[in-house]
């Protein structure tokens, strides 16, 4: 192994000799179980203290390249050359890239008004019935708390999510349902099953920045497809498909992240007929379901998952920390889908699912969601007065109410709803300059470059309506709308 280590570069030593480690490994010039040369030997060779190397190893350790023997030393693991073969092109080092947005939103200050939050306010949200949940469980199951579970989930949480599924038309059995670590598990599972490195995807643009990161990750080539106020623009996907085979297209189609809006059914019948020509598979990204009081049509169920894939959750509604989600597909892609699962993870939380159960079967989750739903209703359309009245463009309007499918270059009569307004100030072409007027009034927000697939700029701001009535944020809508004169 040689490595080329610059002491006087900007760049740590640590950081220098994990990228070689890495580099080392993916040149195939090792192989699982080759021994590296010792913390003290290793030191010794490129003349540099001790603990960079040990720092360096450590992490290596942590990342799943390397083996730790105890009393031996370090040796290439069995993970690092599957893994690798499985990246293809993908670049490890440039997750740190793609997830800083998320981890951006994660570390910011406690008193920062987060604008852009993805959250439900903690105030809103009903912790006593989640207390009392853990309580029962923790008395009545109590192995629960330290036994693993099914990597394909607990029965009884399967059974209450068939349940719930269908009002929404979806028909399907327990064994078509794997309950997941949140919805982003999910997503990782399906895009291990489905894609490999090169693949052509199709995203919605604008979307959710998680997802890119993720497609990115495993080696993906994103080509993004315009969302209009009534869901992709269809005449852009279709333009799109005589240029590429995308080998899936991943769709939002309730309360859009980041615009709230809501598939209209001609989109959704002509995208399962494009579907169906061109023989990709559509992954239906449903996690914000449980906001929507009157059902519209889901892909999964005017297709029966013949070309589509559901994907949806509980933790965007119940709670951040109970990371529960789901895929529901034919049984023949839910056994594959449990057994990469069983390789990466081994099975969800058990305890966890036992609580999600517990709060459904009690009935404690459907009064919640009642709850939630008004104060969201009420909060999207406070939030959507208040914009107007200071100047701010809307992409969508509340439910029912004509919005602005400006993407789209037209008006339209669509359902939005949801936690987030998608906006923008006149005459701004790249909101970067409405994040920097929020820095001073303790407001942060996200620019709409984010929410694109590969950073393209753009002028809007994603905006959650359950912040908007905050004094620093009207202070901020005030301020930014000065900005274009």
């Amino acid at each position: 192994m040689k490595l080329d280590l610059d002491r006087a570069s900007s760049v740590p030593l640590t950081e220098q000799i994990v990228a070689g480690v890495q580099t080392w490994i993916r040149s195939r010039s090792a192989h699982p179980g080759a021994r590296l040369p010792s913390i003290r030997q290793l030191a010794a060779d490129y003349r540099i203290s001790r603990f960079p190397v040990i720092e360096a190893y450590d992490r290596l350790v942590s990342l799943g390249w390397l083996d730790s023997r105890q009393g031996s030393g370090f040796y290439v693991s069995e993970y690092a050359r599957a893994g690798m073969a499985g990246m293809g092109t993908c670049d490890v080092s440039n997750a740190a890239d793609e997830s800083g947005h998320l981890l951006a939103h994660l570390n910011r200050p406690g008193e920062t008004l987060q604008l852009d939050s993805g959250s439900v306010p903690q105030a809103w949200r009903d912790v006593d019935a989640i207390g009392q949940a853990i309580r029962h469980v923790s008395r009545t199951d109590p192995s629960s708390l330290v036994d693993y579970g099914s990597p394909l989930g607990e029965p009884l949480l399967r059974e209450h999510l068939r349940n719930r599924l269908a009002p929404l038309g979806i028909a399907a059995e327990a064994s078509q349902i794997l309950v997941t670590e949140g919805a982003s598990e999910g997503l990782d599972l399906l895009i291990r099953y489905m894609l490999k490195p090169g693949d052509t995807v199709f995203v919605e643009d604008p979307g959710y920045y998680n997802l890119y990161g993720l497609l990115k990750l495993h080696g993906l080539r994103l080509v993004g497809v315009r969302r209009t106020a009534s869901g992709p623009d269809i005449e852009h996907l279709h333009a799109l498909l005589a240029q590429h085979r995308p080998r899936a297209f991943f769709v939002n189609t309730v309360f859009h992240n980041p615009t709230g809006t809501t598939i209209s059914p001609p989109v959704a019948f002509r995208l399962l007929q494009l579907a169906r020509e061109h023989g990709f598979t559509i992954v239906e990204d449903d996690i914000y379901a449980d906001f929507q009081t009157d059902p519209t049509d889901r892909l999964a169920a005017l297709d029966q998952f013949e070309h589509v894939v559901y994907v949806s959750g509980l933790s965007k509604t119940l709670s951040s920390s109970l990371r529960v989600g789901y895929v529901v597909a034919s049984p023949a892609i839910v056994r594959d889908l449990a057994a990469i699962k069983a390789l990466t993870t081994i099975s969800g939380s058990r305890f966890t699912q036992a609580v999600a159960a517990t709060l459904l079967e009690r009935g404690a989750y459907r009064k919640y969601l009642e709850r939630l739903r008004r104060r969201i209703a009420e909060a999207l359309g406070s939030a959507t007065r208040t914009l107007e009245e200071h100047g701010w463009e809307l992409f969508g309007g509340p439910a029912g109410v004509s919005g602005s499918g400006l993407a789209g270059g037209g008006r339209a009569h669509q359902q939005t709803g949801g936690k987030f307004v998608w906006a923008r100030v006149p005459h701004i072409d790249d909101s970067t300059r409405l994040v920097a007027c929020g820095e001073p009034l303790g407001v942060s927000a996200s620019p709409g470059s984010h929410f694109r697939p590969h950073g393209e700029p753009s002028p809007w701001l994603r905006i959650n309506a359950a912040f908007a009535l905050d004094p620093r944020a009207q202070a901020f809508f005030a301020a930014a709308a000065r900005l274009q004169g």
